[in-house]
């Protein structure tokens, strides 16, 4: 019974590793693309990619690099900027708001040909999570890869942090509950985020130290 278990884990975690592969090559062709110009990426696969491939997995702490980046563009640091926004986007070519500073601070720097980029790949992104739901319910919610998106798709429209965030599990599933002021009206308005992608991987963080 044991050898039949080991055997079935084994196996499991074989097809895991060759699905990571694939998703991986699949990752860095559709980076390679976008950051030639390609403007026919599917950037929702491109994100889903991202969040089944080793580099998900593996992604090194990039929050140092994160604050860096907004800090420059803040001191119009534009060099700065993008120094260390490229760090962000060597780790998580998905990042939004490295693209976002980027965008900026190559505008600012007169190089309009990067700077569109980097514009277009942020509405790109913004849009393949706004594609993916209207967020008025559980059963049409945004479908996110990691938390801070939400964050980022919050301030795109106008929003700034939420009054209320709660965790809600329904069949199976996780989402995020935000609830905040409408900034057109004033009037409380509640988006719901899929969550399922960054809690399976915190779950697998967990087990993976224990």
């Amino acid at each position: 019974m044991r050898h039949r278990f080991a055997l079935c884990l084994l196996l499991v975690t074989s097809c895991c590793l060759a699905a990571h592969k694939d998703s991986t090559a699949d990752y860095k062709s559709l980076v390679e693309r976008a950051r030639n110009g390609d403007q026919t990426v599917d950037f929702r696969r491109l994100r889903l990619a991202y969040a089944d491939s080793e580099a998900y997995d593996n992604a090194p702490d990039t929050d140092p690099q994160k604050k860096a980046m907004g800090k420059a563009l803040k001191e119009k640091d534009f060099h700065a900027a993008i120094k260390n926004a490229d760090k962000v986007l060597e780790s998580d070519y998905a990042d939004m708001e490295a693209h976002y500073v980027e965008s900026v601070a190559y505008r600012e720097l007169n190089r309009t040909d990067l700077s569109d980029i980097h514009n277009f790949i942020y509405r790109a992104l913004l849009k393949s999570i706004t594609a993916s739901g209207d967020g008025k319910s559980l059963e049409t919610a945004f479908q996110v890869i990691q938390v801070h998106e939400e964050y980022v798709l919050l301030r795109s429209m106008g929003v700034g942090l939420p009054k209320q965030q709660s965790l809600v599990e329904s069949k199976g599933h996780s989402y995020d509950k935000m609830v905040f002021n409408d900034p057109d009206n004033g009037q409380e308005t509640v988006l719901y985020f899929n969550v399922d992608i960054p809690i399976k991987a915190r779950i697998v963080a967990v087990i993976a130290c224990a």
